[in-house]
């Protein structure tokens, strides 16, 4: 019987992208991004009897909304890139779709000792996995101006990311930079003033990113997939950036994240996997006002072709 998780976050496009994952109610898939079960549960409400789901998720507070007393499910506490591995060793070489839905959970945001959000002045953490690894403040106090300079423009996508990175340095030689309010404080000067949260927020996701190896792993995790996938399987991502959706749209057109489409003598396409439809599906307007998180989605779905 699979019970009611506590709210941890509300699951974007539910219906559209099971509906384009299962195609076999007796099939195996996999959601490589378990966070509050919305998706995996309304997955495992399609499987019949033979079905089976495996979930991936690194972060220890989403064991909380595992399903009890199915057998068709098989939770796995591990980063996504380790996709291959563990379906070898649960005995799955193949499988008929996997499932990322790339945005971070409503629990991250809202849990103010995570260090996500700038709501809260929570010390700068930002680690999916908990258990180890760098932090946001590890990486403002320790990286060299041009570093900070490279991923607050790659991954934040900020213009002016020499200026802020000059800012953090300058800023960390008189006090290290432990908090949120900390680093707010030493880039206030540099957000124009009415643009201040969204340009704090792509500071926030640069740091995150940085700080999960989020755009690394996610290459890992297609090219996994993509092994993983049997002819005829199905590979659905929800994305939330533009660095992300890039990268998935262009793997979903050519089986690399470079998007280059190799064509034989003839001028046949031999990308191995191809778009279901050339139409990115978003969200509604009612969802967007429901779930306002839901409305920078975009959900791609792609098959393997072979």
């Amino acid at each position: 019987m699979i019970t009611k998780a506590p709210t941890y976050h509300v699951p974007v496009l539910l219906t559209e992208s099971v509906d384009g994952l299962v195609l076999r109610p007796d099939g195996v898939y996999v959601d490589v991004t378990f966070g509050g079960g919305g998706h995996s549960r309304e997955i495992l409400r399609r499987l019949s009897a033979e079905g089976r789901l495996y979930s991936f998720d690194q972060d220890a507070d989403a064991e909380q909304n595992i399903p009890e007393g199915d057998e068709r499910f098989t939770f796995v506490r591990s980063n996504f890139r380790y996709l291959t591995n563990w379906l070898r060793y649960y005995g799955e070489p193949c499988v008929d779709g996997v499932m990322a839905d790339l945005g971070v959970s409503s629990h991250h945001f809202d849990a103010e000792e995570r260090g996500f959000s700038f709501r809260y002045d929570a010390r700068l953490d930002m680690r999916m996995n908990g258990r180890g690894g760098t932090t946001a403040a590890d990486i403002v106090n320790t990286y060299s101006e041009e570093d900070l300079a490279r991923i607050l423009y790659l991954y934040g996508e900020l213009k002016n990311s020499r200026k802020l990175a000059s800012a953090i340095v300058k800023g960390r030689a008189e006090k290290s930079v432990e908090t949120v309010e900390n680093l707010l404080t030493l880039l206030r000067p540099y957000l124009p003033r009415e643009r201040e949260k969204k340009e704090a927020a792509r500071v926030f996701q640069a740091l995150r990113i940085e700080v999960n190896h989020e755009m690394d792993a996610l290459a890992e995790m297609l090219k996994a997939a993509l092994q993983s996938l049997r002819p005829g399987g199905r590979l659905v991502v929800l994305t939330y950036h533009s660095l992300e959706d890039r990268m998935v749209k262009n793997f979903m057109r050519s089986g690399n994240i470079e998007g280059k489409v190799e064509e034989d003598f003839f001028g046949n396409r031999l990308s191995p996997i191809r778009p279901v439809s050339n139409k990115v599906i978003v969200p509604d307007r009612e969802e967007q006002e429901s779930n306002p998180r839901s409305r920078s989605a975009k959900l791609r779905i792609a098959e393997r072709i072979k």
